[in-house]
């Protein structure tokens, strides 16, 4: 509970108490303060200046500074005169240890790219070890960003989990069920016990939500893809699937099955409020009517649909159709080779902008909450994260406005999506920890990262039978 205090003596600058004065505080353990503090609440409130009062792991307020100065008091504090505050990006859509492939092939399309280039390394490189280190890449390449909860697909997710945690960042992180042998599991029942294993042993943590993730209808069978999704069930767990990225996809499923991917989920009674659909691009209007009804949610990447040529998402229709809708960048390795949230919100924008020949298609607003309120909605967590509201987890970063990209400045939400870059991140705080204090990430040896990253680099390239072209 909140202790009440008195502050009879003087207290340092920093307070900005007067001396003399005697007045009953709450204490909390950090305050943060900022020229403008951007909510994402339901009203969309733009404090200009601004703070959040943070007790353990959530918000305890947020208002104008006197305000919450007239109220609460913390020893420790980050003051950002000339900066911002917003709700942590919220990265629906991830592949982090595949950080380690990072430009392995580029400039292909999907199955190509998969099929001759991803798989075949993967089967030769990925190791508990090899899934470690990438991970620790990943988050660290994230922390930097501003991007404090991240939703990954892959293998060895039990590592995934371990390194989240010991980074202090949010996961919802998904084990790959795929029906030819993986790295970690050879055959589905592998994948259950492993998946079940994997469930047990996070459920309940306040940072790792452990999930199920089916790769996809492609590459999993209606059998596997109903076992995948009972296992979550039994256990509550969120499922994780890529859905309708490519034409191919829906063609061939049309041809096996007579539907949509979507339709062909929702007959094997897998969509649902538990679900969360990673792509989402050929979808027609009856597939966004069935998202929306099963409130499952889905995840927008801009930059792996560029740059693979799999198609543009029909994002203001979905947004219009009341589907969850959340903003991704997809794994760092071909599909998009970095885990930048700030360009994913720059690129949603843009591309609904040229697609439809419209300039209000897709707003800087509408592209903050896809990345904010909005991804939180599609992971199923809004009462937890994506704004600045009491009692919601205090997962928030502080943007620095003293750049020259960043002024001068007239619109915030404006500024956020078209002006300012991941490197303007200053501070990066996840359940009321302090992971990133100016620039720098308290939770991970960066130095010791990179050098290991080197080092797999040189060990995936000699593994590889012939240099790819």
């Amino acid at each position: 509970m909140l202790l009440t205090i008195v502050v009879v003596a003087p207290v340092s600058a920093q307070t900005k108490r007067p001396a003399e004065a005697e007045h009953n505080f709450l204490t909390v353990d950090l305050i943060v303060t900022a020229r403008y503090v951007v909510t994402m609440d339901a009203s969309r409130r733009v404090l200009e200046d601004g703070a959040v009062a943070i007790y353990k792991d959530k918000i305890i307020a947020v208002g104008p500074r006197a305000e919450i100065e007239d109220k609460y008091f913390s020893l420790h504090r980050i003051s950002a005169p000339q900066g911002l505050v917003m709700p942590g990006l919220i990265n629906g859509h991830t592949h982090a240890a595949m950080t380690l492939l990072r430009g392995i092939k580029d400039d292909v399309t999907l199955q190509d790219w998969l099929e001759h280039y991803i798989f075949p390394a993967e089967a030769k490189n990925v190791t508990e070890d090899f899934v470690t280190w990438g991970t620790r890449l990943g988050i660290l390449e994230m922390l930097r960003g501003g991007t404090t909860t991240y939703t990954d697909m892959y293998y060895f997710e039990d590592a995934v989990a371990r390194e989240t945690k010991a980074a202090g960042m949010r996961g919802v992180l998904g084990e790959t069920f795929i029906d030819f042998p993986a790295p970690d599991n050879k055959t589905r029942d592998e994948a259950l016990a492993y998946s079940e294993k994997f469930l047990k042993h996070w459920q309940g943590d306040p940072l790792i939500h452990a999930a199920v993730a089916p790769h996809s209808v492609y590459t999993c069978s209606a059998d596997t893809l109903r076992a995948a999704a009972t296992l979550a069930r039994r256990y509550h767990a969120p499922i994780l699937i890529h859905v309708s990225e490519t034409k191919k996809e829906v063609d061939d499923n049309r041809a096996a099955h007579g539907v949509s991917p979507v339709a062909w989920l929702d007959q094997l009674g897998i969509l649902g409020p538990d679900v969360v659909a990673a792509h989402c691009i050929w979808i027609d209007a009856s597939d966004i009517a069935l998202l929306a009804k099963s409130q499952t949610g889905c995840v927008h990447n801009p930059s792996s649909n560029m740059m693979l040529a799999s198609g543009v998402a029909p994002i203001r229709e979905m947004l219009a159709g009341g589907v969850r809708l959340g903003l991704g960048t997809d794994g760092p390795a071909g599909s998009n080779n970095d885990l930048d949230m700030m360009e994913e919100m720059d690129l949603a924008a843009k591309l609904q902008k040229i697609t439809h020949m419209d300039p209000q298609a897709l707003g800087a607003k509408q592209a903050v909450e896809m990345a904010t309120i909005g991804g939180a909605r599609a992971l199923h967590m809004e009462n937890e994260i994506g704004s600045l509201e009491a009692g919601k987890k205090a997962d928030l970063i502080v943007i620095g406005l003293g750049a020259a990209n960043a002024v001068p400045l007239y619109d915030v939400y404006s500024q956020i999506v078209y002006a300012l870059k991941a490197s303007d991140v200053q501070d990066t705080i996840i359940g009321g920890r302090i992971v990133m204090r100016d620039g720098h990430v308290l939770t991970l040896n960066e130095a010791a990262i990179i050098a290991k990253a080197r080092e797999i680099g040189e060990q995936v390239k000699r593994s590889l039978a012939a240099p790819q072209k």
